[in-house]
């Protein structure tokens, strides 16, 4: 992997503007999607070399290392990272988290909510941590329907918790921009183990507190 640092300053490490960039790629990939970048541009009658379109093949090549850095994620690894013993054995939940992904049949953007609840047996995570992990899947070529059963199987792999629920409600641009162009549509999977398909009314506490406004 190659690292560039773009910043602004005056020769002191002092910042002017307040512009400071960190990107890091590997520049043959980068170099190659550009380049096929490039050919896109041509192909649809563009003219690459036009000044507005100058520098797209490589700004659209970083956008999706970017938008798919969730391969170089280790969810598990996530997890384990914040991984604490505690005996407490009531629902923990995580919900409006803010996804963004992209669809792998038409590579356009899907974004929405996660609620992430899980029964602690022995062994929370940070907070954060589950936030991370519906980050590290999402950034990647998804469909909804994986996404939501992947975040609930690392959860329940890597923290052996009595239970996860998973519920992910999402609008897909592919509906939206093309296709059927329904604009309004909103389209919502779950997932859970445990304690929360074994029980009616922990799962219904959890429906509930998803679709309350507590804060």
């Amino acid at each position: 992997m190659v690292k560039k640092i773009e910043s602004i300053n005056n020769g002191t490490g002092i910042l002017l503007n307040g512009y400071n960039k960190v990107e890091t790629w590997d520049k043959e990939k980068l170099d190659e999607l550009s380049s096929l970048y490039y050919q896109v541009l041509n192909l649809i009658g563009e003219d690459p070399e036009r000044e507005g379109l100058k520098g797209t093949p490589v700004r659209v090549a970083k956008s999706l290392y970017f938008l798919t850095n969730g391969y170089q994620q280790n969810p598990c690894n996530i997890i384990n990272s914040a991984k604490f013993k505690e005996d407490y054995k009531q629902m923990v939940l995580v919900k409006d988290i803010d996804l963004y992904s992209m669809c792998e049949h038409h590579m356009l953007p899907f974004f929405g909510k996660a609620h992430v609840a899980y029964i602690p047996d022995g062994y929370i995570t940070g907070l954060s941590k589950i936030a991370r992990v519906v980050e590290a899947f999402s950034r990647r070529l998804q469909v909804q329907e994986r996404l939501t059963t992947q975040i609930r199987n690392c959860i329940q792999d890597c923290l052996s918790p009595a239970g996860v629920a998973v519920v992910i409600e999402a609008q897909h641009l592919c509906m939206q921009m093309r296709g059927i162009q329904k604009q309004n549509s909103v389209t919502t999977t779950s997932a859970f183990t445990g304690i929360f398909l074994e029980k009616l009314n922990t799962r219904e506490e959890f429906i509930h507190l998803i679709g309350s406004r507590l804060h």
